[in-house]
């Protein structure tokens, strides 16, 4: 049995008559039955009722849905509508969202029994939702394929700073880095084809005035024409990448030029001798055999050999200068 609280919201008392009955049977606690709009908007408030029983058969009754979303505004509640429609017509018209079970005449208690529950179970889903929707801690949005936001999360006042309204109240490219508009339309209209969009990144433009990195999943609803997406700021993350890729470039640089310096070779000015790394001095030959695959072969070069060499042997005791 049901243990929620009910009010019915007829067009006339005759019309409310005919559910009480049914009602009763089915242990359905009815807490009030009224007849006009202001009546019914004076009852959500006075009542608190968990389910209501909005009948919309007779003529008057067009705008409907207002009326069900109207009382829904006052107190969140589950909403059966009982209508004329046919149930095949009204079946091939229901769209997935549509927040309120519809109960088309004829019906059986059964049925009437099995919309009351749908009804609670569909609002119950729905605050859930909601909450969700509320706490998260990512962005989430609805877009709708002509580009403006239809939902969008607290989460977006807390990165960007915009009120929501600010927000929907504008095309979302408007947000978008002037730099990264063409790759983010381009991204966008593959999904409305089908496509999803995961690990997209780009920059949103904050109230005040700088951007944040933006990291997105999305997935398209195309017979709804929406697209789901979650977004999270990335910012931190793209500022360390930032620092790191300049921080590599900077020990780069100083590796290069410690190469640079590397390659100057001490030389004594006076014995020629190198200095080599462990700062021990030592002859050419000995440094460059170490450090290269050189090996040495020693001969006299024609200056030597006339300056040196030629005044040496002259200076030998017995010489006679004739060859």
């Amino acid at each position: 049995m049901i243990e929620h609280s009910l009010l019915i919201v007829a067009p006339s008392p005759a019309a409310a008559a005919d559910f009480l009955p049914r009602l009763e049977a089915l242990g359905v606690a009815v807490c009030g039955v009224v007849t006009g709009d202001q009546e019914a908007e004076s009852a959500m408030r006075e009542l608190s009722p968990d389910v209501v029983l909005l009948d919309e058969r007779g003529p008057g009754n067009a705008s409907s849905v207002t009326r069900a979303e109207t009382l829904r505004a006052i107190r969140r509640v589950a909403i059966v509508r009982i209508v004329d429609e046919p149930a095949r017509a009204r079946a091939a018209r229901r769209t997935a969202n549509e927040p309120f079970e519809v109960l088309s005449t004829p019906f059986s208690n059964a049925e009437l029994d099995s919309a009351i529950e749908l009804a609670i179970c569909r609002d119950d889903s729905s605050a859930l939702e909601d909450r969700f929707f509320a706490l998260s801690v990512d962005m989430l949005c609805f877009l709708d394929f002509d580009g403006r936001f239809r939902r969008l999360n607290p989460a977006w006042e807390r990165a960007l700073g915009y009120t929501l309204g600010e927000m929907i109240s504008l095309p979302f490219i408007d947000f978008v880095h002037p730099d990264d508009r063409e790759r983010t339309l381009a991204q966008n209209s593959l999904v409305q084809t089908g496509e999803q969009a995961l690990g997209f990144e780009n920059r949103y433009r904050c109230k005040d005035g700088s951007y944040r990195w933006l990291l997105w999943n999305a997935a398209p609803d195309v017979g709804q024409r929406v697209i789901y997406s979650v977004a999270r700021d990335v910012t931190e993350r793209k500022q360390a990448e930032a620092e790191r890729e300049l921080l590599l470039f900077e020990l780069q640089q100083s590796h290069t030029e410690v190469k640079a310096l590397r390659a100057i070779l001490p030389i004594c000015s006076y014995c020629r001798r190198v200095r080599d790394d462990d700062n021990y001095w030592d002859s050419v030959e000995s440094y460059v055999s170490k450090n290269t695959e050189t090996k040495f072969s020693h001969g006299i070069c024609p200056s030597c050999m006339e300056t040196v060499v030629e005044k040496e042997f002259r200076s030998l005791p017995g010489d006679t200068g004739v060859a």
